[in-house]
């Protein structure tokens, strides 16, 4: 009686830790969007509030969102521009002072928020953050009729992924890719190792695929500090990269390495593009 007893139990405890795991599984299907995207709505400041000349920029996706853009031009001769892919937080109201960093060495910025961020329409989805990239280069290269070989794609953390996508269907003067990730798929991985994450996961964003397919010359910047991030996902994109190809390593946090360590990272920008003129 006893042993048949302490089986029920078993077989009880057994049913219940299968129903959560399920219910585990289930919620991370249904809800993975939130574990995707933090978009933020306000626009907290502007750069004109910090003294910045800057055109204020509206264009349409192809799919005919509405976007939201801020376009800085550049400040010397060469005429090169950066188009900023953010993260997967807040909008472009947040980078101003990387903005800033681009400019102090010369360089345009053109930084756009994608759909259901900030002021940009529409609501968030892999395939529209292509589509809000290739608009974003569009608007560069049509509209404002700058040359592709003046054109820097730069992405941070998701960014990165958009970036690579972008990068690998045009050719433009260079490739950043700063605490970017290999694919979504071997982040959940990490942070979810006892599911089966590859067989529910809706979102990819393959970096280390469309790396492979760039033929621009590549920076690669990541923090040996980065947790949300690991620097093994920047060490396996420098890998993938074609050369020509430059690895930054900085200090700090996925977020605040790029302050904490800010001299390494814009010397090192300032090298790498020198080097690949």
């Amino acid at each position: 009686m006893a042993v048949r007893k302490v089986f029920k139990v078993f077989k009880t405890l057994l049913f219940l830790a299968a129903a959560a795991y399920f219910a585990f599984m289930l919620m991370l299907a249904f809800f993975q969007k939130k574990y995707i995207y933090y978009p933020a709505r306000d626009i907290i400041t502007t750069p004109g509030l910090k003294g910045m000349e800057y055109e204020d920029i509206y264009f349409d996706s192809s799919d005919g969102v509405r976007l939201n853009g801020w376009f800085f031009p550049p400040t010397d001769d060469r005429g090169e521009t950066v188009l900023f892919c953010h993260g997967n937080a807040d909008n472009i109201s947040y980078f101003i002072d990387d903005v800033r960093t681009f400019m102090d060495i010369g360089l345009g910025v053109f930084i756009f928020d994608y759909r259901g961020y900030g002021r940009s329409g529409g609501n968030q989805s892999e395939t529209g953050t292509y589509f809000d990239a290739e608009a974003a280069w569009k608007w560069l290269t049509k509209d404002r009729n700058i040359n592709p070989s003046k054109i820097i794609i730069a992405g941070r953390s998701l960014g990165g992924a958009i970036a690579a996508w972008l990068a690998k269907e045009h050719k433009p003067r260079a490739l950043f890719l700063e605490t970017a990730f290999t694919s979504v798929e071997d982040i959940a991985s990490k942070t979810h190792p006892f599911v089966p994450v590859r067989f529910f996961l809706r979102y990819k964003y393959s970096t280390l695929d469309y790396l492979l397919k760039v033929k621009a010359p590549v920076l690669v910047v990541h923090s040996k500090d980065d947790t949300v991030v690991p620097f093994i996902h920047g060490q396996k994109l420098y890998a993938a990269a074609p050369s020509p190809k430059k690895f930054i390593e900085l200090s700090g946090t996925h977020r605040n390495c790029f302050v904490e360590s800010a001299e390494i990272y814009t010397e090192g920008i300032k090298d790498f593009l020198e080097s690949t003129r």
